[in-house]
């Protein structure tokens, strides 16, 4: 590995391409992870820490402290007097730019003093209560079932579909099977904004609305699938089928024996994107579900998003529980995404 990545066009030294290559990676690196990785962070800030500003890097909280005669602990704050003197006091309330304070050595004594003179003291502190407080307030769990649901069921769905379409399509001679390739490709150049209507309008006529099924079956042939898996397709050669076709072999086993297994790079491929694809949806199932029980993740998060506030400590929080499987599904995988997608190219 220490090799490969400290190799050189020129052995021994760099050339401009080589710093070109190491600062176009080391930019793109940043570009995607600098938000992961901030999204992490946040989601473990308290909600006042999230919408302070200037925002900080690390997590913190305010610090607090017990006060003889007050019913909650107080915040702890610094106030620097005109003089320059400066006194550690506790807030007990505040009002436009004026704070009553108290110091905890005098806790019978509230003053007045102006918020300028005051600066609030925090601490690192991990705000673990984001990940576990959603799944007690918004049933979290249910939404993950379904998410996983949906998506388990409709990956495996489009690979069986589109794999059936793509080996017609590139191991049978038939008139028009071009012109039936061409429509097919056509429709990727429809945004679902335009057939968002009538194809609700089909899901009701099925009486799938408010239904998981509704969500999945409408999705589950992709023009993107039946292209990758087609062109992969092309390249396994005819005599291997003919052979087979000689020993008496039916079509589906061919299909099922031969081909898919020959394919197994280019299925990881479409698997990863129906994966992301399922997982990340939000606009379908916000369309066809109506009922919180039916909700996936994505609309279990747009939940925590008020008419005036947004909980945007505990949408990071479960933001980052929602990257987990499909981060995982892509590490299981990555080796094929290369192989596949050059593969699937070549005819």
């Amino acid at each position: 590995m220490i090799a490969f990545l400290t190799r050189t066009r020129q052995k021994g030294r760099m050339d401009l391409a080589d710093w070109l290559a190491w600062g176009w990676a080391i930019l793109g690196t940043l570009v995607v992870a600098i938000p992961v990785a901030w999204a992490v962070i946040s989601s473990l800030k308290t909600e006042a820490e999230i919408n302070s500003f200037p925002p900080a890097l690390v997590p913190r909280a305010a610090q607090t402290i017990t006060v003889e005669g007050q019913a909650k602990p107080l915040s702890v704050w610094i106030r620097k007097a005109p003089d320059g003197s400066e006194q550690t006091v506790a807030l007990v309330r505040r009002i436009g730019l004026s704070a009553t304070v108290v110091d905890p050595a005098k806790p019978q004594e509230t003053f007045r003093v102006p918020v300028s003179e005051l600066s609030q003291l925090k601490e690192f502190h991990l705000q673990w209560s984001n990940y576990t407080e959603p799944l007690k307030q918004f049933n979290f769990l249910r939404y993950l079932w379904n998410t996983v649901f949906v998506t388990l069921v409709a990956t495996a769905l489009t690979l069986f579909l589109n794999s059936l379409t793509a080996f017609a399509l590139s191991k049978y001679r038939f008139a028009g099977r071009n012109a039936v390739f061409a429509l097919i490709l056509s429709t990727m150049m429809i945004p679902l904004s335009v057939i968002m209507v009538p194809a609700f309008m089909v899901i009701v006529g099925l009486n799938l609305a408010d239904n998981l099924w509704g969500v999945i079956l409408s999705t589950v042939s992709t023009p993107t699938g039946v292209f990758l898996l087609r062109q992969y397709m092309l390249t396994i050669p005819d005599d291997l089928i003919e052979a087979a076709r000689v020993d008496a072999a039916s079509e589906f086993r061919i299909y099922w024996r031969i081909v898919l297994p020959l394919c197994a790079p280019a299925l990881a491929v479409l698997a990863i994107f129906s994966v992301i694809w399922r997982w990340n949806d939000f606009l379908w199932p916000l369309i066809v579900l109506s009922s919180p029980d039916n909700y996936t993740l994505q609309i279990g998060l747009n939940s925590l998003q008020g008419q005036f506030n947004v909980q945007w400590h505990y949408i990071l929080a479960m933001t980052v529980v929602t990257l987990l499987p499909v981060t995982v599904v892509f590490l299981f995988l990555q080796k094929y995404i290369t192989e596949g997608v050059a593969s699937s190219g070549v005819k």
